[in-house]
């Protein structure tokens, strides 16, 4: 069997997209039948970082456009025939998008769908660009032999927003590594504290600052917290962080609120480790994996209802409304170091999450491929 893979993410992506792909690949490459074949097709070589992620396996070959000049058309369209070329017998648009004319091809084609937050909230795009985000899921889903939805929430809207038929869509869930469960040691802790000049008390955010994130939710409830707490916002800035920055210069809120960026991994998960509680006030996503990384450090979470971070993080986190400050700051509260029950939910939330780790997600897509081609 071969099965090609769209890998433009893999190569560009460090994170999100990029994770997914890379992390699918490598481990499809250890559990496919000697015979089978990965061929990885991406618009350019990309990041050399990036590409070294991916396995130096002899089932998973890369392959590039003929012809430069014409990149962006070559993944949306031309791509069909050198699928033909490589006796392509599935393709896999590992981030909502299919080429052109691949059902008429006669390749058996699925695609993973991580959120629709363009249709959910287009407030947060150009309007130009909902409309092309839109135009290319409705064609993709039409295109697509199977769908994979990365949550139940997901799911719910390819259905509502794509009028797919459910039994198209399969829920398969991102595979979460463990790396946020091993302790750091003293010695690494003295060192990032010390690079990073951390507060003796924080909460932690992680993830890009911008406006459908809503990280200011949580800086407007600190105003309701101890004054020795702070809050550590950890991600890439966008506008939206000046309008955060106003706010907290307002409200002289600056001793409290720290930004960091340019973290790397491996410091991240000391940082996280050194928190006391996690907090994701994100007005909508389609999975949530810092909820998770942070439970697996063994921190408390406050998310926020709407979206799909009450089924990533589980029953024994708190979940606030996304406009709700007292709501965070009473939730915030009620899991900081000493508070009733804060243990309880930690080693209940850690429980919970095991479903993502370790959940076998390439042994489920690869059953996918399977029922494609019997």
């Amino acid at each position: 069997m071969n099965i090609g893979f769209d890998a433009k993410r893999i190569v560009r992506n460090g994170s999100g997209l990029g994770n997914y792909g890379r992390t699918l690949v490598n481990d499809l490459a250890e559990i496919v039948d000697p015979d089978t074949m990965l061929y990885l097709y991406a618009p350019d070589e990309g990041n050399e970082h990036l590409r070294k992620q991916v396995s130096d396996s002899n089932r998973i070959q890369f392959v590039y456009p003929s012809k430069t000049w014409f990149k962006s058309l070559w993944r949306s369209r031309g791509i069909v025939k050198d699928l033909h070329r490589d006796h392509i017998d599935i393709y896999h648009g590992l981030s909502g998008e299919l080429p052109v004319g691949i059902r008429q091809s006669g390749i058996k084609s699925i695609v993973t769908v991580h959120d629709l937050i363009f249709m959910r909230h287009p407030e947060y795009y150009h309007w130009w660009d909902v409309k092309i985000y839109a135009a290319k899921f409705r064609k993709t889903v039409k295109e697509a032999d199977r769908i994979i939805a990365i949550s139940e929430r997901t799911k719910r809207d390819i259905i509502e927003l794509g009028g797919v038929d459910p039994e198209r869509i399969k829920v398969i869930y991102q595979s979460c590594g463990a790396t946020f469960r091993y302790p750091a040691n003293e010695d690494k802790k003295q060192e990032v504290n010390a690079r990073y000049l951390l507060p003796p008390r924080y909460i932690i955010n992680v993830g890009t600052i911008e406006e459908r994130k809503n990280i200011l939710l949580a800086v407007k409830a600190m105003e309701q917290l101890q004054e020795d707490l702070s809050l550590v916002i950890v991600g890439r800035s966008t506008p939206y962080a000046q309008q955060v920055k106003r706010y907290v210069e307002e409200h002289r809120l600056g001793d409290r609120v720290h930004f960091l960026h340019d973290v790397t991994n491996a410091d991240l998960p000391a940082i996280y480790q050194m928190a006391e509680v996690c907090v994701y006030p994100s007005r909508y996503e389609g999975f949530g994996i810092p909820v998770i990384e942070a439970i697996q450090s063994g921190l408390p979470v406050v998310a926020c209802t709407g979206s799909c971070l009450e089924e990533a993080g589980g029953p024994d986190c708190l979940y606030v409304n996304p406009d709700d400050v007292q709501g965070m700051a009473e939730s915030i509260r009620l899991l900081l170091q000493g508070a009733e029950g804060r243990e309880q939910r930690i080693l209940q939330a850690q429980d919970y999450i095991r479903r993502f780790e370790g959940n076998n997600v390439a042994e489920q897509v690869l059953k996918v491929y399977k029922s494609l081609i019997r």
